[in-house]
């Protein structure tokens, strides 16, 4: 999975997104903080390959993007909205495909901007990254090569608190970026940043009205936050692999970011921190039950706004935990849902 699978909906009930077989399963609470219904399917009976991308928008509203097959060895992109938990999602609509024929490319990315339509990004054929957006009333524009040269599979779309879209990638030689200079705009490429990263450990969270704040494991195995026109801070040492869930949330009257990892223990760990001021230092501290291998792990706000983290096993077990309404970044004890 790749984007936002953990979210709050616009009526306050946290949904979660989850492949499961050739489909994709939607669950969701019955009210908020209140027990959940069973899994529903998103968008129909249509098959599809592993790999899922949700992207959120300022409205609320969960866009989703997968790849299903067309034809013996060749691929397309469907997308799908959901407005509300409560609602059944609308049923995957093709988009197409970066090179107009052929099989999967990479795994997409998919983000939302302040208008409420959605950018598909995906790696292509070439191995540069491809982009489609939706027009204003309703279809889609066409594909359009942002360029890039031997890109890792795994991208990361982010809306900023602007609205504007920006867009990471991974190669040999560091992090590729692109961004919307403004509303509708194609997003330009930016200039790299050298620093040797691990493929498929980005994650963007919005930090300011200004900065977008990127995470990336760096190949001594250290956990780096990158803001554009910066140098990369060294957070602490990266807990296992793959990216870190973030969220942004009040504690205790201050603004701070909150992320959390799955460890090579097995375990789930958080840390927190100011939000944009990593010299106040930040450490991890483990929660929960050991969990296997491949267990994703995701951030979000309640309606009461506390923080809540889910895990999701490969073998589809979701849990989740609480903060505590307490002083410090202590968690409930976690639930199977």
């Amino acid at each position: 999975m790749n984007g936002d699978w953990f979210i709050r909906g616009r009526d306050g009930r946290l949904s979660v997104y989850v492949p499961s077989g050739d489909a994709v399963l939607c669950r969701a609470e019955r009210v908020p903080g209140g027990p959940w219904d069973p899994p529903r399917k998103v968008g129909g009976d249509q098959r599809l390959h592993t790999g899922l991308a949700v992207g959120q928008g300022p409205d609320g509203y969960a866009h989703l993007t997968a790849w299903r097959p067309t034809r013996p060895d060749e691929s397309g992109l469907v997308h799908s909205t959901h407005f509300r938990p409560r609602l059944a999602p609308l049923d995957w609509n093709p988009v197409g495909h970066p090179d107009r024929r052929g099989d999967r490319t990479g795994l997409p990315a998919v983000a939302v901007d302040a208008e409420g339509r959605a950018y598909l990004f995906v790696r292509n054929r070439g191995k540069g990254v491809h982009t489609v957006n939706q027009k204003a009333r309703g279809g889609w524009n066409g594909w359009h090569d942002l360029g890039g040269f031997e890109v890792h599979e795994e991208l990361v779309a982010v809306t900023g608190e602007s609205g504007l879209v920006e867009v990471y990638a991974t190669n040999a030689e560091g992090v590729l970026r692109w961004y919307q200079e403004e509303s509708g705009a194609r997003p330009v490429a930016a200039d790299p940043l050298n620093c040797p990263v691990e493929p498929g450990a980005l994650a963007a969270l919005p930090t300011s009205k200004e900065n977008t704040t990127l995470f990336f494991t760096g190949t001594d195995g250290v956990l780096y936050s990158w803001r554009p026109g910066g140098e990369p801070v060294a957070l602490l040492d990266a807990a296992g692999p793959g990216p870190v869930a973030t969220v942004r949330c009040d504690i205790e009257g201050h603004d701070c970011t909150v992320l959390a990892q799955r460890s090579s223990s097995g375990r789930v760990v958080f840390a927190a921190y100011p939000t944009e001021q990593e010299s106040a230092g930040a450490w991890w501290t483990e929660s929960g039950p050991q969990l296997p291998e491949g267990t994703r792990v995701a951030l979000a706000e309640d309606a009461a706004g506390r923080v809540v983290a889910a895990t999701l096993t490969p073998d589809g077990q979701l849990r989740l935990t609480r903060r505590k309404d307490e002083p410090g970044l202590a968690f409930q004890a976690w639930q199977e849902i």
